[in-house]
């Protein structure tokens, strides 16, 4: 074969998704049949906005097929990932495009979700044409906005796992008698919390696209949601149950009730973002939820886990290991392509097999000047299968009056005071 002088570089940028070792291992495999040379770069952008060669090069490593022909199979990333923001480091994306520059790479694969994309595109942006950036879409909250609600890869495995997590923990509720509340991950959309509860058959789901976007959302409504669910349980004849709630929920809380709560710290990561594990959602909600019993004479435990970290780095299950692979070897054809459709700097999308770029400047939000969200549909026909499985108190629960009588006698209230309280949850 012709010497070929193509280099091309891939890094992995945000949290770990399982399937990141697939992509990494497809783009090598593609490239290097290609005669093109592959550079892996360390930690995401952490690198090449510090502008230090020689940091860069140790931090730099050439990849062969013999080095990544099996690690599809494998959670994590072998390039590791890091949450650095090249537009928040001074001069971070001109030392950026200047150490591509010096590794020679004309060629680039971005492997992230909405914020690695937009460090991707600033970057692009700023090379002038002088490196062609593919972005392979990551991140197991399903969030990006992928036609035909393509899903993002590695959420599937993370939904798999998660939900045999809650199924054990369901067990467990039944057998022990008592109330979990499961975190799942998801800054700004519920997904990965409504696939987990729907898909384990979980007692209930809180996602934040439920409440009035435009608001904050109370804390104590979301505690009104649970404890009406649980005791809707009591009269229904169990006393246990498990919720999932979308970490999103926390950041959608009002920055000052938080910093009321002893023990909440409200910080922020370098893209801007509420860092949610700071908050500890379930913990909080645990604590309110004891206090209203107590209240009432009677002593309730809750365990809260969040499931969130054991999720990212699993190994990947068929469809992510098969998905990668489609989706690193579309970043390698779209960089080679001189097609019409592939002439700029674009998200890698697969579609019924078939490539999609999408490019940046169609999947950035013109307000936030960031990758567009793609949220939980409430009205859909799926969210309202979720939804009608739940355990949650619904209008014909208040117009029973018997029923209502039940409620509030399990809750030591009159079924006028029952009422009263939980009226507004079903409008």
């Amino acid at each position: 074969m012709a010497e070929h002088t193509d280099k091309i570089g891939i890094l992995v940028g945000g949290g770990p998704a399982p399937g990141l070792n697939g992509v990494i291992a497809a783009v090598t495999i593609e490239a290097r049949r290609n005669n093109m040379t592959v550079y892996g770069i360390m930690d995401g952008y952490k690198w090449l906005v510090k502008g230090d060669e020689q940091d860069l090069m140790n931090h730099v490593r050439e990849l062969r097929i013999s080095d990544v022909s099996r690690i599809h199979f494998d959670g994590g990333s072998i390039l590791r990932t890091s949450r650095t923001n090249p537009v928040k480091v001074p001069n971070g994306v001109q030392n950026a495009v200047r150490m591509l520059q010096k590794l020679g790479i004309n060629y680039m694969v971005t492997i992230g979700g909405d914020d690695t994309s937009y460090g991707a595109m600033e970057i692009a942006r700023a090379a002038d044409g002088k490196i062609k950036f593919a972005h392979v879409p990551k991140t197991i909250d399903n969030d990006l906005p992928l036609p035909n609600d393509l899903p993002t890869f590695g959420y599937q495995t993370a939904r798999d796992l998660g939900a045999t997590l809650v199924k054990n923990l369901m067990e467990d509720s039944r057998t022990t008698g008592r109330w979990y509340i499961a975190t799942a991950m998801g800054r700004h959309a519920g997904h990965l919390a409504l696939g987990i509860a729907k898909s384990s058959g979980a007692t209930l789901c809180i996602v934040a696209e439920e409440f009035n976007h435009n608001e904050f959302i109370p804390i104590d409504k979301v505690c009104d949601i649970l404890e009406g669910a649980m005791l809707k349980r009591r009269a229904m004849g169990n006393n246990h149950g498990v919720l999932v709630i979308a970490e999103g929920v926390a950041a959608r809380l009002s920055p000052e009730e938080l910093k009321q709560i002893p023990g909440v710290i409200v910080d922020y990561d370098p893209f801007g973002n509420i860092m949610l594990s700071e908050i500890e959602l379930g913990k909080i909600i645990k604590l309110k939820i004891e206090s209203r019993f107590a209240q009432r004479g009677e002593k309730m435990n809750l365990v809260e886990i969040n499931i969130g970290y054991v999720l990212r780095c699993a190994d990947p299950i068929p469809f992510d290991q098969e998905y990668t692979r489609d989706l690193g070897y579309q970043a390698v054809r779209f960089l080679l392509s001189q097609d019409e459709k592939c002439r700029r700097n674009s998200m890698i999308c697969v579609d019924n097999g078939r490539l999609t770029p999408l490019p940046f400047d169609e999947i950035i939000d013109p307000e936030t000047k960031k990758t567009a969200v793609r949220y939980v549909d409430t009205e859909s026909d799926s969210y309202k299968v979720a939804r009608s499985y739940m355990v949650r108190l619904e209008k014909r629960d208040l117009a029973d009056s018997d029923f209502v009588r039940k409620m509030a006698a399990v809750g030591k209230m009159t079924p006028e005071d029952f009422i009263a309280r939980f009226k507004y949850l079903v409008g």
